[in-house]
């Protein structure tokens, strides 16, 4: 299975990357690096990937699962409720492409500031 590994500041996310277009442009894309943004439950930041909408796609993730938007082409690591959940669900902004899944505990995702070096790299 191809796996990924981000580091934005001090967190690390190791990535099992899905069977997905989506995926494999991402892997095929890394290494990279990019500025975290930040929004209430999430972190995103640039990648240098163009991808199609793919239609499993939703804008309401599972806790771990990482998403990409075609729209503005940004990875997202929802982390919890954001403005548009919900209740507890992690709703994003938008509809999104699902391509990986995470087992690392992203809570400490919410000290992570705006600016902060995310670091995408593949892992063998």
């Amino acid at each position: 299975m191809r796996k990924l590994k981000i580091t934005i500041g001090r967190h690390t996310v190791g990535v099992d990357l899905y069977d997905t277009p989506t995926a494999g442009e991402i892997f095929a894309a890394a290494p990279f690096e990019a500025r975290a943004t930040i929004w209430p439950g999430e972190v995103y930041f640039q990648a240098p990937v163009h991808a199609e909408r793919e239609g499993a796609g939703r804008d309401v993730v599972e806790p771990g699962e990482l998403a990409f938007r075609t729209e503005g082409e940004v990875i997202i690591i929802g982390y919890g409720p954001t403005p548009c959940s919900e209740g507890d669900e992690i709703r994003l902004a938008s509809h999104a492409n699902i391509w990986g899944r995470t087992d690392s505990d992203l809570a400490g995702l919410t000290d992570v500031e705006a600016g902060d070096l995310v670091r995408v790299e593949a892992v063998e």
